[in-house]
């Protein structure tokens, strides 16, 4: 244990003293602690009841938990409300909450509505002193502890993730020298399904070390649970939730999945916590085998695990499960504490539930409502935030929970709490409020120690990135690996492999990547390469192999008509034969196809999938900026009823809405849209064009036109917006809005030309 002197505190002064003391003594690096279970490990003597007057308070916006790190608060907020809301990441000093820097993160093409922003944490590594974010529109983000930007990655562009109108988003996990991030990607290939994913990026480089896909196809929801990691069965196992019900185990260092449970109709939320060889977690969603809605259950997790060879894990029986109670929680999670779990219900109440048997100690009603929220146990206190804005302090019995105190706060609260040397942080829709503990002095618990196997015997290739995006002209070099069974690096530098092309005997498309390996290892894309995706597999000397992945995309100019593709496919349902879209194209699959119409082939939206009816597709790299796209689009229907179509151009989305007879401009819909009115007529192609223009000073101008495919372009753009920060740059894209999946649209001759 580490101890520490602290003062007597006796008025509120005397407890902003404590912040201007002594160096942290436990930092509090992610939103679940050091224990991943929402416990504190430190203890004070002679503790006090806080002040309801904070030591300082901040103004921002948020419904995460701020992170505390080497007298740094790192926190994840927002300001503004309409069109100059904006998404921040905020770097504090924790003794006097005085801003040390402070960087403002685009929202675009999201689904989030009513502002539920910041619905999720920074992570901090403590080896690098790294901060790790990803944001609203899937930006996902590294800084180092000084706010300068390491790196940046459109995980919504460069890999299908998507989002989802509860704009829930969680906090990356580190393990190892891997960060990962778990949504629901739509990407390429045999990728391109929705599913939830897992994927782990270099925390050092932000290369892609491997994905995963550990649940069903396709998801019912999101998910943004965040996973727990631990040593069994001699490799680094986690534990978490997914939007398709499930809650899964995978393998931390190289993404195998060892199995997975059904416990929802729909996605899961809540984080699960780990007691004595079982996994205890929540839903608050219909329970697949009764009527009731929302469960707290119990599985006995398996000694030894197996490794699926196919994409699919195993799926355990129900037979493990120890233990279920009929509690409800969206999205709250459980915090154990010995052999106790506390978990605050939708409705806010508190629970004590014996973690060996399941038994209910307790309730106590705490408010009326609870969304988000979870409780931070500290030194024998719980505290809990409630939704309608109030701090509850309670005092856990074996037989009751005393309500100790409760304090108002300005704003709901949405996120946990977080504390860090005796100050306890919490965040509102309004502040951030920082409240001195008093005592008379800290002790901290040693965190426990983590066990990390010894790497066996090589058995295969890891390979860093394991994804690559080449331009026509460009080269990438690889890192290449040898790893053991499970996952943990032999060698670190393996040399001498050779490269072939890889066809996966599974693949639907059997496609190779336009693109080859030099002698040095690198792999070359000409300059005149053609728009192609495919694998690659290393050998080395011993045998030992390893594949990557990639795709070759052209640089402006871009063109496609779509007369190329083969019409192959049978699509038994509406008897015709179509093609797959173009392989390279990011979330296009079960999206759209390629079909004849009126004797050409053309783009067309499926309805093989509800959850496809609002459906974004990227057909170009995330660097470009400066372009013009101009494409010819239709939709199905009738005068009362029409579908969507539009296109997106350097993160705007430039869309005809067929019912609302209207030409628009949008980014993230609340944040930004202009309108004129356009009035389409059904089964009439049209031509839509679009233009952004980005200057120096970073402002920029979104400009669009419509009109009937058979007349004169017109002169003047129907749509010209000014903005004052432009996105710099964007990946080209496609969009299509078909309501219910009952009119289809199409889209023909697309072109994507550099600015004049």
């Amino acid at each position: 244990m580490h101890h520490r002197p602290r003062p007597s505190f006796g008025c509120l002064f005397a407890a902003t003293l404590a912040l201007t003391g002594i160096t942290q003594a436990n930092d509090w690096t992610n939103w679940r602690g050091p224990l991943q279970t929402g416990v504190s490990l430190e203890h004070y003597t002679d503790a006090g009841k806080i002040a309801e007057a904070p030591a300082w308070t901040y103004d921002a916006r948020s419904r995460g938990t701020p992170v505390v790190f080497e007298g740094k608060v790192i926190l994840w907020g927002y300001r503004g409300e309409t069109t100059d809301l904006t998404e921040l990441i905020t770097c504090l000093d924790a003794k006097t909450g005085k801003k040390l820097w402070e960087h403002e993160i685009p929202d675009y093409l999201s689904d989030s509505i009513y502002n539920r922003y910041s619905i999720g944490a920074p992570t901090v590594d403590p080896e690098t002193k790294r901060i790790y974010l990803v944001s609203n529109a899937g930006l996902f983000y590294c800084w180092e502890l000084d706010g300068t930007k390491v790196f940046e990655i459109p995980l919504m562009e460069d890999f299908g993730r998507m989002t989802f109108p509860n704009a829930r988003v969680g906090s990356p996990v580190i393990e190892g020298d891997l960060v990962m991030t778990h949504f629901i990607y739509s990407n390429w290939g045999a990728d391109g399904p929705a599913a939830d994913r897992m994927y782990a990026f270099d925390k050092k480089t932000g290369e892609l070390v491997w994905w995963s896909r550990p649940g069903v196809v396709p998801p019912v929801d999101s998910s943004f649970a965040t996973p727990v990691v631990e040593t069994r069965d001699g490799r680094r196992v986690m534990y978490y939730s997914t939007g398709c019900g499930h809650i899964v185990c995978v393998n931390a260092r190289n993404g195998n999945a060892h199995w997975k449970m059904p416990i929802s109709k729909n996605g899961v939320n809540a984080s699960v916590v780990l007691h004595k060889g079982t996994l205890i977690t929540i839903h608050g969603d219909e329970n697949l085998d009764t009527s009731e809605k929302g469960r707290m259950v119990c599985i006995k997790l398996p000694e030894t695990l197996s490794d699926p060879t196919g994409p699919e894990s195993l799926t355990l029986e129900p037979g493990v499960e120890v233990w279920r109670l009929p509690l409800s929680a969206t999205s709250s999670s459980p915090v154990l504490v010995g052999d106790v779990v506390y978990q605050l219900d939708d409705g806010a109440t508190l629970y004590a539930i014996n973690a060996n048997t399941g038994a209910e100690m307790w309730k106590k009603k705490l408010s009326n409502a609870n969304l988000h929220s979870s409780p931070l146990y500290v030194d024998g206190l719980l505290y809990c935030p409630m939704m309608e804005g109030k701090l509850v302090i309670v005092k856990p019995g074996e037989k009751d929970g005393e309500i100790v105190q409760e304090i108002k706060l300005e704003g709901s609260c949405l996120g946990a709490p977080s504390v860090c040397d005796g100050v306890l942080y919490v965040t509102t829709t309004l502040h951030l409020y920082a409240f001195p503990i008093p005592n008379k002095g800290i002790k901290v618990d040693a965190a426990p120690k983590v066990e990390i196997p010894a790497a066996g015997k090589a058995v295969a290739l890891q390979i860093i990135p394991a994804e690559t995006v080449l331009m026509t002209g460009d080269k990438q070099a690889f890192r290449v690996r040898s790893i053991d069974a499970h996952g943990f690096v032999v060698s670190d530098n393996v040399s001498g492999v050779k490269w072939e092309s890889f066809i996966p005997p599974t693949a639907k498309v059997k496609a190779t990547m336009d693109a080859k390996f030099n002698d040095k290892g690198e792999l070359t894309a000409a300059a005149d390469a053609k728009s192609s995706a495919g694998a690659f597999k290393a050998t080395a000397p011993d045998g030992l192999t390893g594949t990557i992945r990639g795709r070759t995309l052209r640089n402006l100019p871009i063109k496609e008509d779509f007369e190329k593709y083969e019409l192959a496919v049978e699509q038994p349902d509406e008897k015709i034969k179509f093609s797959y879209p173009p392989l390279p194209w990011i979330g296009a699959r079960f999206k759209f196809d390629v079909r004849e119409l009126s004797g050409n082939k053309v783009f067309a939206k499926t309805f093989d999938r509800l959850l496809f009816q609002r459906a974004t597709v990227f057909v170009g790299a995330s660097h470009l900026s400066n372009y013009t796209m101009q494409v010819d689009v239709m939709t199905e229907g009738s005068a009362r009823s029409k579908s969507d179509i539009g296109m997106i151009n350097q993160r705007y989305l430039v869309c005809l809405r067929g019912n609302a007879s209207k030409l628009e401009i949008s980014s993230n819909p609340e944040r930004l849209r202009q309108e004129a009115p356009f009035k389409m007529t059904a089964n009439t192609w049209y031509t839509l064009k679009s233009r952004v223009d980005v200057a120096k000073d970073g402002s920029g101008t979104i400009r669009a036109k419509a009109w009937d495919k058979s007349q004169p372009e017109p002169e003047a753009w129907t749509l010209e917006v000014k903005v004052p920060r432009a996105h710099p740059n964007g990946s080209p894209g496609i969009f299509g809005f078909t309501a219910l999946n009952q009119k289809r649209v199409f889209l023909d001759n697309l072109s994507i030309t550099s600015n004049k």
